[in-house]
């Protein structure tokens, strides 16, 4: 096979070709770090796309075990694609998978995110890497001034979107159709996607988006404020004084080893006073997401969105009243507001904050694009393995990928045929999504477009998958009054 790069050489996995470890974009190293990627490397001789490369530089906590266990290095921006071997009626669609892992983990190389179970139903699958943490999102004075006119700060986010132009540009050699690109990612990797949304640069390299717990009221800080309030450089320099670097030049940051860059950084351990994460940088991220939405700037492309119904709500009861305390801090909600809205602190703190964060956001983007007449749908995932049920009244974050992907034989634990028919059921649900821009799957369950009048919604539930209404629709509407006053600041 050859693509602009040069020849590579793949795979056979029966009903699928896949190709490992392509450079889409130069190693971002040495007087690359922290700047734009640059263009891939070519070759002449035949590429080995046999095995995955090196993850991207983070902190790898044992508790999660959905993670690879591959180097890490900085010269990590490639991408995977799986591909059918049989194609029927031209060139398939393409389906390109953003990772979450809250900007600071994860890679597109996790066994679950393996593309071959969609790609054998008729879809090119692409999942990629790209810059996290520190490496993906630092801003600094001395950055910004070498910029110049170009983006800084949102490594990541660039990364992003040099992996779409790759895509678009690759991808016909091998099978797919540039014109058909469905955008998908999950936390981070949904948040993500609704970004990409709002980024002119991304316009035009992807024609549909799925989101998959992807918040969408997230507050990123602004590159530069005024009279010496927080913001992504002024965090910025606070790491590089913390490396005893004062007006540090950017020969001095990219002098600084990887592991200090590294840090500790995990979900858990966020360093906020010399972290930012992704940032309004007024060049490539304009303006916070739900902003946008409500002024219908966002991309005119079709749009499936949802949550699971129990985000962060299985988390043992000891740790639930401290994640509600952080979340209210980090919202800046009024407690008092949100306990007339609950009732109660025991409900407040088993649902709030997969409430505040996840699904009540994704509901209000699905009824402002439906106000633009834009074609949307929106679910709720609800499902828990059977094996799973005694233990666990929810599903949790992250417990629906691995059903879209078709990928619970790369999962630990027993799996039944019911876990797996639901499994079916989203992957035609989301391959027909891709093909179609509608997510009209033969034999399933017919999922309406989402309308706030009727607020239908798809149910994935333990007892099969319906057309319905949310059960909290009291309390999402109550939260989106509360939220719609705070942006607006009444």
């Amino acid at each position: 096979m050859r693509i602009a790069q040069g020849p590579v050489r793949g795979v056979d996995e029966g009903a699928v070709l896949s190709f490992k470890n392509i450079p889409y974009a130069a190693p971002p190293t040495g007087d690359l770090r922290w700047r734009a990627p640059r263009p891939a490397p070519r070759w002449t001789d035949v590429r080995d796309a046999a095995a995955y490369g090196d993850d991207c530089i983070q902190s790898r906590p044992m508790w999660d075990d959905t993670q690879t266990r591959l180097p890490v290095s900085e010269d990590c921006l490639t991408l995977n694609i799986w591909t059918p071997k049989a194609h029927t009626g031209g060139p398939a669609p393409v389906i390109v998978w953003i990772h979450g892992g809250g900007f600071v983990m994860g890679s597109g190389s996790q066994p679950i995110f393996d593309g071959a179970r969609l790609a054998a139903r008729g879809a090119v699958v692409v999942t990629f890497n790209y810059r996290l943490g520190r490496f993906g999102f630092f801003a600094h004075p001395a950055l910004t001034a070498e910029a110049g006119a170009e983006p800084t700060g949102n490594y990541g986010l660039m990364d992003q979107v040099a992996a779409l132009k790759w895509v678009h540009d690759n991808i016909a050699a091998l099978g797919g159709d540039p014109n058909r690109v469905t955008l998908m990612g999950q936390s981070a990797g949904g948040g993500s996607v609704l970004q990409l949304m709002n980024i002119p640069q991304a316009r035009g390299l992807f024609h549909r988006a799925i989101v998959q717990s992807g918040g969408g009221r997230d507050q990123w800080p602004t590159l530069q404020a005024a009279d010496g309030a927080r913001s992504a450089e002024s965090v910025g320099v606070a790491f590089a004084a913390s490396q005893n670097l004062r007006d540090a030049t950017v020969a001095d940051l990219r002098a600084i080893p990887a592991d200090k860059v590294k840090g500790r950084l995990d979900l858990l351990t966020p360093e906020k006073d010399t972290y930012s994460g992704p940032m309004i940088d007024g060049r490539l991220v304009a303006s916070q997401v739900m902003d946008a939405f409500a002024r219908g700037a966002q991309a005119d492309v079709p749009m499936v969105i949802g949550a699971t119904d129990m985000e962060l709500g299985v988390i043992p009861a000891l740790f639930r009243g401290m994640l509600a305390d952080r979340t209210i801090a980090d919202v800046g909600v009024s407690r008092d507001a949100l306990m007339a809205v609950y009732g109660d602190r025991d409900r407040l703190n088993a649902n709030m904050p997969s409430e505040l964060t996840f699904i009540e956001p994704a509901r209000r983007l699905a009824a402002l694009d439906s106000a633009k007449d834009r074609p949307v749908w929106l679910y709720s995932f609800r499902y828990v393995p059977e094996a799973k049920r005694r233990d666990t009244a929810g599903a949790g974050h992250a417990t629906d990928v691995p059903f879209s992907f078709d990928t619970l034989g790369r999962m630990k634990g027993d799996f039944t045929e019911a876990d797996q028919r639901i499994a079916d059921t989203m992957a035609d649900y989301w391959i027909a999504f891709a093909r179609d821009g509608r997510p009209d799957a033969a034999d399933r369950p017919a999922w309406p477009r989402y309308e706030v009048r009727s607020d239908r919604v798809l149910l994935i539930e333990n007892q099969g998958v319906r057309a319905g209404a949310l059960p909290q629709v009291e309390r999402l509407d109550a939260l989106t009054r509360l939220r719609d006053a705070q942006a607006s600041g009444r």
